[in-house]
């Protein structure tokens, strides 16, 4: 079987730092690789990748920002619905700009949907609902006018990450630094617990970050250390007390969530999106519904055991589960 992976062009795929579709069109085309399915990923130019390459960009625009991203993304798709006869299948992660060319050629597409940007992209997700296949990556993000072939969580490699059982002392927030992702909020839960936290994330909203974050950094009890790349990441996730993930949104899925499991450190998280589907509330974590229930979380995480976080990622978040799943769904499509 030949398949293409379409991946957005935002950020390198896999990313050096922030890039979590990126990052999940990565796994998906190195697992495959691993099985010996003759996979080609479409990506930049800089793109790392074990299996064929093909491009039409040179740089991720997100990096460079003289780079106009509607030319480049239409370029970008345009470069593999030309070849679409050379492959079984495409899988799309890039939204819903290329589920436009489905009806343009043979090759059936199957789509990931990464999460809704906003209602006003529905029409055409709704437009070709009937004639292509969708992939919701947690129950909780699936739109009921939409028809959905499966869901299935993202998957991570084990071996990605650093295990480790015992704590440091310090409460770790790692993701965007945007509202929707309450960094505020884990400041104030760090400050009511009067333990350091850490934070770690791409800045996504320059006027929030300096009105609500950058107040309160004094590399003390709020220390701020940017973009993490893989390695300041493990260094973070492993030695945390705990990820606290104090969401404002209903989130689609959170790899920071499986990351910080997969590294034996539970997660805090407000009770939103799929938090119900990630964690095991009183195993691998809480779910909790504000501030208050938060600090009473910290005072508990006693009763989590590392190894337990860490088996729940492996089983339901890791790699070869979902690589799995994909092929299955792969074929599914290809007997239509």
């Amino acid at each position: 079987m030949k398949v293409a992976i379409l991946s957005p062009i935002a950020w390198r795929t896999p990313p050096r730092n922030y890039g979590p579709w990126e990052q999940v069109a990565s796994n998906i085309a190195e697992g495959l690789n691993a099985r010996g399915v003759d996979v080609t990923l479409f990506a930049t130019a800089d793109a790392i990748t074990k299996g064929k390459l093909q491009f039409a960009c040179e740089r991720p625009y997100a990096e460079d920002t003289h780079l106009d991203p509607k030319v480049l993304e239409c370029l970008h798709i345009s470069h593999l619905m030309e070849m679409a006869e050379q492959f079984d299948i495409i899988h799309n992660h890039f939204d819903f700009l290329p589920l436009t060319y489905s009806s343009l050629i043979n090759t059936p597409m199957v789509t990931t949907i990464h999460g809704f940007s906003s209602q006003k992209i529905m029409p055409v997700y709704k437009k070709y609902n009937s004639s292509t296949s969708y992939i919701s990556i947690s129950n909780a993000d699936r739109h009921p006018e939409l028809s959905y072939l499966r869901t299935i969580y993202h998957g991570l490699n084990p071996k990605d990450f650093i295990f480790k059982q015992k704590k440091e002392n310090f409460l770790l927030y790692f993701g965007r630094i945007h509202p929707d992702k309450g960094t505020h909020m884990a400041i104030e839960i760090a400050k009511q617990m009067g333990t350091p936290l850490k934070i770690a994330g791409l800045i996504q909203d320059n006027d929030y970050f300096s009105q609500y974050i950058k107040p309160h950094i004094d590399e003390h009890q709020v220390i701020f250390y940017g973009n993490a790349d893989s390695t300041l990441r493990n260094e973070l996730l492993s030695n945390a007390r705990v990820l606290l993930h104090p969401i404002h949104f209903d989130e689609p899925f959170g790899l920071s969530v499986v990351e910080a499991m997969m590294s034996g450190t539970p997660v805090i998280a407000f009770k939103r999106g799929s938090m119900q589907e990630l964690i095991v509330n009183g195993v691998t974590g809480f779910l909790v519904n504000n501030i208050s229930e938060a600090v009473r979380a910290v005072n508990q995480l006693h009763i989590i055991a590392p190894e337990d976080c860490y088996q729940h990622a492996c089983t339901m978040f890791g790699l070869e589960r979902m690589i799995d799943e994909y092929m299955d769904v792969y074929n599914i499509i290809a007997k239509k």
